[in-house]
């Protein structure tokens, strides 16, 4: 019975979705997603005919959201890393187009019109669009400094483009040329301080891995100049101040987070135990 039940779910879910929708697959990665996921695939759902979700280790009910609401496909992967993982998720879509979100992200109407018009022309001089992405944090849309515009290549035709770059900053790369859109995507990453703050160190571990395997050493002039640089960049020449304290907090911690990474780097070529003659 539960499973029949499941499949009327699936059935009226995929009955929901748009008759205009197009030949889009929205592909999503999710682990332990109940809260973000239901505003992402409703802000995608009546664009698209085909819902791709590769979850791993949920434990909270984020793959029944989709597959029982939405009418995803849901595939069980082990965890390969961001990069890896969202190209074994790209693999899984069968549309002509895809559509690449992270659960925290939403489509405004207007960005999901924009694409709409985009994946209509088809123009063959375009395999891929870009769009800015805002932060919600501290109460605000952030709208300046290191945070926006942001911008992001997120839709490309099937087959014409892969994720590269490194394990922090993976990147959709596309054979072709990419049209920039204009609207925003919405991006809820930071809903209290605490995570934002608990990301610096998860970003610092995965900074210092890249800089090891790539043999680099600790540089004492890196640690002095590049806070220094990111929160001038941010704050004055990005126009970071015009947020607010919003805008001077981001642009502290990031300066704060450059800081972090480099003293990791430090640590690691000191963390050796002291010898009997330095007690």
């Amino acid at each position: 019975m539960l499973a029949i039940g499941r499949a009327n779910k699936k059935e009226n879910a995929l009955n929901s979705m748009s008759a205009n929708a197009l030949p889009i697959s929205l592909v999503v990665l999710a682990h332990n997603e109940a809260s973000n996921i239901r505003r992402c695939l409703e802000s995608a759902r009546s664009l698209v005919t085909e819902i791709v979700v590769v979850v791993n280790d949920c434990t909270d009910g984020t793959d029944n959201i989709a597959r029982d609401e939405f009418g995803a496909t849901v595939y069980e992967e082990s965890w390969h890393g961001h990069r890896d993982q969202k190209n074994i998720a790209l693999q899984k879509s069968t549309q002509p187009w895809v559509l690449c979100l992270d659960c925290d992200e939403e489509l405004t109407p207007e960005l999901r019109d924009e694409i709409h018009r985009f994946v209509t022309e088809d123009d063959p001089a375009h395999n891929g669009a870009s769009f800015p992405r805002r932060n919600w944090f501290l109460g605000r849309w952030i709208k300046h400094g290191d945070w926006y515009p942001d911008r992001n290549t997120r839709v490309a035709r099937r087959g014409n483009a892969i994720w590269k770059g490194s394990r922090e900053h993976d990147v959709l790369i596309v054979d072709g040329k990419v049209k920039r859109l204009r609207c925003d995507l919405l991006h809820y990453s930071h809903p209290t301080m605490n995570r934002q703050i608990e990301k610096i160190n998860y970003f610092a571990d995965i900074f210092l891995q890249r800089k090891l395997d790539a043999g680099a050493k600790f540089r004492l002039s890196q640690a002095l100049v590049r806070p220094i640089w990111r929160f001038f960049r941010a704050y004055i020449l990005r126009g970071g101040f015009l947020d607010g304290y919003p805008g001077y907090y981001i642009a502290l911690t990031n300066a704060f987070s450059a800081l972090v990474r480099h003293t990791r780097m430090y640590e690691h070529a000191k963390s050796s135990e002291p010898s009997s003659s330095s007690r």
